[in-house]
């Protein structure tokens, strides 16, 4: 009688490579897409909200520039801790505190309150901003970190199409509290996933240990590197033209053109889609073309999209598809500038990545604190702020970069320590 052989149970099958991948993709997506879940959600509100606290246009955009203003400084804070303590800790504790700041804006009784508790849900939210780029820098370098961040838009990038078109059904059957009922319920999630998936990618070796003094030689060295200035500052200016449109289109669309809360989320989730194939298309050509090359190109459109659009508002035209394609290239050219900009300025910073991604997010979203109430000055009734803040700062964008790079612009291979595909070492 042949004797039964015991079966030796079967190993479990390691998890494959491409699928840990997507899930630091779809992680760090969903991080990155903090600032404009935050922000355009509840734009197709914002004059439902003036109406609601009996409050002019300019005051509830300043609801806007309390939120820039908590994401700069927050970034400047989040940064150099995640540098010191490893990415993990102050991103958990910045998500859960994000989702009881969210809660705290839904029940606002007043706009000056929701003007404090947007601050503060801004101050937790770069954390998951700061720290997805900092990830990114810790484990990959050169071309391969500028395609991984080209990658990173397209998931990232759904937020600014989905976030509008999500408040204006939003609003169809709920006040506008609801619209932050949801963002705390989407950072309770977000939280839960990451506690249990998300494991640290800052050993203690690579961490920095000098504290408060560590923090301001990395910032003073990296503000007196004319490179990393250059890209930061061009970075920073072209993506407060965006944030000018970011404030001001919710009403100049609604009440100067007459387009209903809906229409206007879509025409902005239309302008978003041109942000994630613009950042395909930039993933595709990295690695052949120079990203600084890239760069320069979407500066120059952002450029001339911008004086088009003040030219169009000039003219008087009051038809919506007049500034509808200026505002789509200017929307559009961030697929290239914000990876590109952000991968040349954090090449040369591997030990001081969260640093580094602070001072870049201190410099984009002052700028959108700095704008926001402009673009309102002169009322809800005339483009002409917005288009004005967005051209200047287009054209000031590309000026800083050309300036700012003439006889010293370096290719990225030369600044970056590796361009292959493979990661850096953890």
């Amino acid at each position: 009688m042949p004797i039964a052989r015991p079966q030796r149970p079967r190993a479990a099958s390691a998890p494959r490579p491409q699928d840990s991948r997507l899930r630091l993709i779809l992680m760090l997506g969903a991080l990155s897409a903090f600032a404009p879940l935050s922000i355009d959600m509840y734009l197709p509100a914002l004059p439902t909200i003036s109406r609601d606290f009996e409050t002019g246009a300019s005051e509830v955009q300043l609801t806007l520039s309390a939120f820039f203003f908590g994401l700069a400084l927050g970034q400047a804070i989040i940064g150099p801790l995640s540098d010191a303590f490893g990415r993990r800790r102050p991103l958990l504790i910045g998500l859960a505190a994000y989702g009881l700041a969210s809660l705290l804006c839904a029940f606002s009784p007043s706009v000056g309150a929701l003007i404090g508790f947007r601050f503060v849900q801004g101050f937790a939210g770069a954390a998951g901003i700061v720290v997805a780029r900092a990830i990114v820098r810790d484990l990959h370098t050169g071309v391969a970190a500028a395609r991984f961040m080209s990658v990173l838009m397209l998931v990232s990038g759904l937020a600014p199409i989905l976030a509008p078109i999500i408040g204006g059904q939003l609003l169809k059957f709920a006040p506008w509290q609801g619209i932050f009922v949801v963002l705390s319920v989407f950072a309770a999630l977000l939280l839960a996933v990451i506690a249990r998936g998300f494991g640290e990618t800052l050993p203690p070796e690579r961490r920095q240990t000098d504290g408060l003094r560590g923090t301001i030689v990395a910032f003073r060295g990296l503000l007196t590197d004319r490179l990393f200035v250059s890209y930061a500052l061009s970075c920073g200016l072209s993506l407060g033209s965006v944030f000018a449109y970011i404030a001001g289109s919710s009403f100049i669309f609604q009440e100067v053109y007459g387009v209903s809360p809906q229409a206007f989320s879509l025409i902005f989730g239309l302008n978003a889609v041109g942000l994630v194939i613009a950042g395909q298309v930039n993933g595709r050509l990295v690695g052949r073309v120079e990203p600084l090359k890239l760069l320069t190109l979407g500066l120059l459109a952002s450029s001339l999209a911008g004086m088009t659009l003040l030219a169009v508002v000039l003219s008087g035209s009051r038809s919506i598809f007049a500034i509808v394609p200026p505002l789509f290239v200017i929307i559009t050219s961030v697929g290239f500038v914000m990876p590109n900009a952000t991968v040349l300025a954090l090449a040369g910073s591997p030990r001081t990545a969260g640093s580094a991604s602070a001072l870049l997010g201190v410099l984009q979203f002052a700028l959108g604190a700095a704008v926001a109430p402009l673009v309102g000055i002169a009322g809800s009734a005339t483009a002409l702020p917005m288009a004005l803040v967005i051209a200047v700062l287009g054209a000031s964008a590309l000026a800083a970069l050309l300036v700012l790079t003439r006889g010293v612009g370096i290719p990225l291979p030369a600044r970056a320590a590796g361009v292959s595909e493979a990661p850096a070492s953890r």
